[in-house]
């Protein structure tokens, strides 16, 4: 499972976790103006927003997990199961496969707006990238320097919600997570008042418990009120610094440890990278899982014009700076 988010000070970031038990060697790309993108059921695609994020590339086509573009367009696909529901190619519409849908969008859409607007005609196609990949189920969230959106492809068609907090985890749908903070309201970063009764002499023993109730599980819907409390109440600096190190603590407070959610087999869950993109720099960061220091790729330090693709392996070894 993953989590989302974004993340605004000075400067405007968005990124995620990425929760599962395996690793398919996924690299930092880069996706110059010119490199030309074969869409399954459109045309070709060969000048259009440079882009960089992780993905695992097949056949010289980068599968993006989550990238941002030139234009400081974020995007981010999550584990959407038992709810994704991809269509029928459909005349008339402009179809889309599930793997290709992140370049398509970012390709196209210099912020939420214009998605909005390329939303209207797209179909979510049932296309599988090969035999070997099939699609997999997932729904994204879309951002860009001032609003989100979340677009689900399921049985009742393409929903498109606008996504006030920023954050976007797996189950349910986009709609009961949002409600469900309803269970939450009352929590606060404040020390508690006693609201329990008048008749008893009712007193805070310890600092943070105007948020006790809030979930600490690691299921998406824990998760996705989590992160949402972390981020709406996250304080920082604006420098760069600061504002990458709050967006990792973000996403570190719904971070998945190896052991703490068994897949069978002996085989377990984590988060095998954080990411936080500078939207405003076109600057990826990120995280491994034994690789704690942050590591960063400047898209903009690449030639952007030329048409052939940038890839970055992912330093996953931990890097530890001795002091004596």
């Amino acid at each position: 499972m993953c989590t989302a988010t974004t993340y605004y000070t000075k400067d405007h970031y968005f990124g995620r976790n990425l929760d599962l038990e395996y690793s398919y060697k996924e690299t930092v790309t880069i996706t110059p103006r010119n490199y030309e993108f074969k869409f399954r059921k459109g045309e070709n695609v060969s000048n259009h927003y440079a882009m960089i994020g992780m993905a695992y590339v097949a056949n010289q086509f980068p599968l993006y997990y989550d990238a941002i573009n030139e234009k400081g367009l974020g995007m981010a696909g999550l584990n959407f199961p038992g709810n994704a529901d991809y269509k029928e190619i459909e005349e008339g519409k402009d179809n889309v496969a599930p793997f290709e849908f992140i370049p398509y969008i970012l390709s196209k859409c210099a912020n939420v707006k214009e998605a909005r607007d390329l939303l209207k005609n797209i179909n979510i196609a049932k296309i599988n990238f090969s035999e070997e990949l099939p699609a997999s189920p997932l729904h994204w969230i879309i951002s860009d320097k001032e609003s989100s959106i979340t677009v689900e492809s399921v049985k009742e068609g393409l929903k498109v919600y606008d996504n006030p907090v920023g954050v976007l985890t797996n189950n349910p749908t986009f709609d009961m997570q949002m409600f469900y903070l309803n269970n939450y309201m009352s929590l606060s970063t404040e020390s508690p008042v006693n609201s329990f009764s008048k008749e008893l002499d009712l007193e805070a023993y310890s600092r943070g418990m105007g948020a006790m109730g809030l979930p600490g599980d690691l299921s998406s819907a824990s998760r996705f009120a989590k992160a949402t409390f972390t981020k709406m109440n996250s304080k920082s600096g604006d420098s760069e610094s600061e504002s990458i190190s709050q967006f990792f603590h973000i996403l570190g407070s719904v971070y998945q440890q190896r052991g703490c959610v068994h897949m069978g087999e002996g085989k377990y869950e984590i988060t095998i990278y954080s990411s936080c993109c500078n939207l405003d720099k076109g600057i990826y960061y990120y995280t491994t899982y034994e690789n704690s220091q942050i590591t960063g790729i400047d898209m903009y330090k690449e030639n952007l014009d030329s048409g052939e693709l940038v890839n970055y392996n992912l330093i996953e070894g931990q890097q530890i700076l001795m002091q004596n």
